[in-house]
C-alpha cells in the first residue's frame, strides 16, 4: 500500500507537537508487533484522538488506519486526506461495509485503529463499548492492543474551548494482547472494556499530578475532577441527538 500523504502529514504533526512543547509519556508501545496485522482500540477523549493515536504505533513504524465515521470523508478538504492515508469510512446506518474493509485490510497485514466508544465520553471515562472491534479482529484472525489516550481532552474535546497552549503532557498506553475468537461477541468485549478501564485508572493514576488538580474538569468525577459521570454525560448526549434530530428535520421542511 503505497503512502504518499501519511508520513509527510505525521512528520508536521511532530513539528507541531515540538512547537507546542508537548512532553510525550508512552508505556507498553513495544506490544504493537513490527508486521502483521494487529487492531489498536482506543479510548476516545478528544477530536485529536485519531492524530495522537497513530503515535502508539510510531515506535513499530506502523501507520495506523483508523476507522473513522463518513461525514469526516465527506469533507471536501479532509476526506481527499483520509482517503489517502487509507484510513476507513464507517456508515453508522450500515457498516457491514466498513467491518470488511477493515478484515481486509487486517488480513492484508496492516494496523487498524478502532474506537470501540464510537463516540467522545463527555465523562473521559470508558461508555459502553460496541462489539464491532473484538468480531472484526475475531473474523481476521488478529490481536487486539487496548489503548489509552490521556491528556488529549485538554487540546480539543465537546463542551470546552479549544487551548493550543504549551506545555502539556500526552500519555499513552497500550495494554496486553487480547485474542478474541468470536464466539461470544458480548463477553469478549466485556473483557475489552475491563483492560482498558484497568489500564485507562493506571495512566490517570500516573498522569503528572501537577496537571490535572482534583477538581479539574478533565478528570473523571470518580477520580477526583468536574467532568460529568457517565449518566450525566449521557443526558447530555441523549439531549444533543434529539437537538441534532431537529436540526435535521428543520432542514428538511424548509
Amino acid at each position: 500500500m503505497r503512502d504518499l500523504t501519511y508520513p509527510p502529514i505525521i512528520t508536521a504533526a511532530k513539528t507541531g507537537f515540538r512547537i507546542l512543547g508537548q512532553r510525550f509519556t508512552m508505556t507498553g508501545t513495544e506490544r504493537v508487533p513490527r508486521s502483521g496485522g494487529v487492531l489498536l482500540a482506543f479510548n476516545h477523549v478528544s477530536y485529536l484522538d485519531f492524530i495522537y493515536g497513530g503515535l502508539a504505533a510510531h515506535p513499530s513504524r506502523r501507520l495506523v488506519r483508523f476507522m473513522a465515521k463518513r461525514e469526516v470523508f465527506d469533507h471536501p478538504v479532509g476526506g481527499p486526506v483520509m482517503r489517502s492515508m487509507h484510513h476507513i469510512a464507517v456508515d453508522r446506518g450500515e457498516g457491514i461495509g466498513s467491518f470488511h474493509a477493515a478484515v481486509d485490510n487486517l488480513r492484508a497485514g496492516e494496523a487498524v485503529g478502532i474506537f470501540p466508544e464510537a463516540t467522545i465520553s463527555r465523562a473521559l471515562e470508558l461508555k459502553d463499548f460496541k462489539t464491532g472491534a473484538v468480531r472484526i479482529a475475531a473474523e481476521a484472525g488478529v490481536p487486539v492492543l487496548p489503548v489509552i489516550l490521556w491528556g488529549t481532552q485538554r487540546i480539543f474535546t465537546k463542551d470546552h474551548p479549544r487551548d493550543f497552549s504549551r506545555g502539556k503532557t500526552i500519555a499513552i498506553s497500550v495494554g496486553e494482547p487480547l485474542h478474541p475468537e468470536g464466539t461470544d461477541p458480548v463477553a469478549e468485549t466485556a473483557v475489552l472494556h475491563a483492560a482498558m478501564s484497568d489500564l485507562l485508572d493506571h495512566t490517570i493514576a500516573a498522569y503528572p499530578s501537577a496537571e490535572q488538580p482534583p477538581g479539574s474538569w478533565w478528570l473523571p468525577a470518580r477520580h477526583g475532577g468536574s467532568a460529568p459521570t457517565l449518566e450525566e454525560a449521557q443526558r447530555l448526549d441523549d439531549a444533543e441527538r434529539r437537538d441534532r434530530a431537529e436540526r435535521r428535520a428543520a432542514r428538511r421542511s424548509s
